[in-house]
């Protein structure tokens, strides 16, 4: 099953995706992560997509990210080797973990901003997580009961920013910068922990970015099952779970995006992601 949150008459609405297009579910002002966090199983969500009376037919849809405010949303850096391998670190034998602020999220087909401050903006394709349980101390063998289902990400980072200090926060939390969607895939479509996929990074139609989900390092379980030693997982987090080789900043001369730059994200049995860069236009402070 296919869930996105939709902007439907200025207001957001979960949807289910179904033959007569996309079902609305839930009420307006909600969002999927909403139903998420209050423990709505796909069992759930599948009922409420057979009782819909209203639909969105697909071309007609513009889509926000699936969860405008999850609980957490953590990422994995570093996760496949050859990615780390252009970058200026180490292979850790930990996952390298961060998080992002709700903030700094976007959807398909959004504008991503070129912040005046820097011209280092890069991309980097990912596949996301959604929780759709918790807990602590989850084992890694049950750690694939958690996931609710997979979702395109694109995780551009303000590479300046990025290395400006020892910590990464800045550089990976402007604002919109981390796009994910169109749409959740449920997990019971796809194969566990999302191994095995395709993934591609595009920029203007040229690949940057080619590898496969079965090659990254820490995979899906080890990274819920390892952050739960430390951190309550909730319904509706999010896990954007790490970037292969490619990116702009490992290239010689760097490939660094524009405005007038359309970037893709397809993922095989997940979905395409697409957004398109500008640059910031200053608005003044009130």
């Amino acid at each position: 099953m296919k869930l996105a949150t939709l902007l439907i008459d200025d207001a957001l609405r979960p949807a289910a995706y179904t033959e007569r297009g996309w079902a609305l579910i839930g009420q307006p002002g909600q969002d999927l992560g909403a139903l998420l966090r209050r423990g709505a199983s796909r069992d759930d969500l599948a009922r409420l997509a057979a009782e819909a009376t209203q639909f969105v037919a697909p071309a007609d849809a513009t889509f926000l990210a699936p969860s405008m405010e999850p609980p957490k949303i953590l990422c994995v850096g570093l996760n496949y080797a050859d990615h780390t391998k252009e970058s200026p670190y180490e292979q850790p034998d930990y996952p390298t973990l961060f998080l992002r602020a709700a903030t700094s999220l976007g959807a398909h087909e959004a504008e991503v901003e070129r912040p005046l401050v820097s011209d280092s903006l890069d991309f980097e394709g990912e596949m996301v997580v959604v929780l759709g349980k918790g807990g602590r101390h989850i084992p890694r063998e049950r750690a694939l009961e958690c996931v609710f289902g997979y979702a395109v990400g694109n995780e551009i980072s303000v590479r300046e920013y990025q290395f400006i200090s020892p910590q990464w926060t800045v550089g990976k939390n402007f604002d919109g910068t981390g796009t994910w969607g169109p749409y959740v895939v449920t997990a019971d479509e796809l194969p566990a922990g999302g191994s095995g996929l395709k993934i591609e990074t595009r920029l203007n139609g040229e690949t940057m970015q080619s590898s496969n989900t079965r090659d990254m390092l820490f995979d899906v379980a080890s990274v819920i099952s390892t952050v739960s030693e430390a951190i309550t997982l909730q319904p509706g987090d999010v896990i954007f779970s790490g970037t292969p080789a490619g990116v702009g900043f490992g290239r010689t001369p760097k490939r660094y995006m524009k405005a007038g730059d359309v970037v893709e994200v397809e993922i095989e049995r997940i979905g395409l992601l697409r957004n398109r860069i500008r640059d910031e236009r200053k608005t003044p402070w009130a």
